[in-house]
């Protein structure tokens, strides 16, 4: 599979409760009037300049090991080495919200106005995820298919900087994929531009490749263990 993939902002716009919740904003609290007002006026901002889009690519198991093995940087003992050599398919990918995004969000804290900035930004990543979710939905269709994966498979994806996969490891993904076609660079600190970009690796195989010991050198330095809910989700 190599595709490029053009959503709509409305393909991309996160559910409301998620991004109350990625600011501590429980469904247990009352949202104020003036809360309700500033979600209602970053989301119109959102809606009017998110331009999503995501670029995906097969590549083999042996691929993958190259690629994962990055600057050498890596955790000497991680889920993702454990993980990728018992799959069957692996696919990189890249997904945005674009550029403008970022330039709005950047704009309203250079204004002082961070309660709105605030807010699209947490709008802006929760997009981002979402679109994420949406390749590696597409990617499963196509697996399915193809014949390639069953309803005993388990696919998830992975990202540089988590799970002992080593930030640095974008280089090689990016010299990969070129999700530059997608307009996503990638800076000097392997940073992503636009700001709200993610990347990684979609591993298909036996659903147990997926389910792990939190017990990695990573599991003690992560904050939010969310490892724990996806291996739940399959």
């Amino acid at each position: 599979m190599n595709e490029i993939m053009n959503l709509s902002a409305d393909d991309a716009t996160p559910d409301r409760a998620n991004v109350f919740l990625s600011q501590g904003i429980t469904s247990e609290i009352k949202i104020s009037a003036r809360i309700e007002e500033i979600f209602e006026q970053a989301m119109k901002v959102f809606l009017e300049s998110a331009r999503p889009a995501a670029i995906i690519n097969d590549v083999s198991v042996p691929e993958f090991g190259q690629i994962y093995e990055g600057e050498g940087r890596n955790e000497g003992r991680t889920p993702v080495a454990d993980i990728y050599p018992r799959a069957g398919n692996v696919a990189l990918f890249a997904a945005t919200v674009g550029e403008k995004v970022s330039a709005m969000i950047e704009g309203l804290f250079r204004s002082n106005d961070f309660a709105e900035g605030c807010m699209l930004d947490s709008i802006a990543s929760e997009a981002a995820e979402r679109v994420a979710d949406s390749i590696q939905n597409t990617y499963s269709k196509y697996l399915y298919d193809k014949g390639k994966v069953n309803k005993s498979s388990g696919i998830l994806r992975y990202s540089p900087g988590y799970c002992g996969w080593h930030i640095s490891g974008q280089k090689k993904l990016f010299a990969y994929l070129k999700p530059e076609k997608i307009g996503i660079t990638l800076t000097d600190s392997y940073l992503m531009k636009p700001l709200k970009s993610i990347s990684g690796a979609i591993i298909a195989g036996p659903r147990e490749i997926h389910k792990f010991k939190n017990d990695y050198p990573c599991c003690e330095k992560c904050d939010t263990q969310s490892c724990l809910e996806r291996m739940q989700s399959l």
